[in-house]
């Protein structure tokens, strides 16, 4: 995977997230063994001990929604 220099910092609350979508989902397959609430309190501490240990996790920005119309924006020139 090659460095990308267009990171920023995640902000714990995206984080969680992820990491909570990790535990209740494989792939896109709702898993049943870890229920919402169990998964939402174990991200939250992973993120809490992350920052605690010194790790940053970069995401990519977010990127606009592709546009497919041939249309120009009203307000884009």
């Amino acid at each position: 995977m090659e460095p990308r220099d267009d990171l920023i910092p995640a902000s714990t609350s995206d984080a969680a997230e992820v990491l909570m979508h990790a535990l209740c989902y494989d792939g896109r397959r709702r898993t049943h063994d870890a229920a919402e609430l169990m998964a939402r309190l174990v991200a939250e501490r992973l993120v809490a001990y992350l920052e605690r240990s010194g790790f940053v996790v970069m995401r990519a920005p977010t990127s606009n929604a592709p546009d497919s119309s041939r249309h120009p924006h009203p307000h884009r020139r």
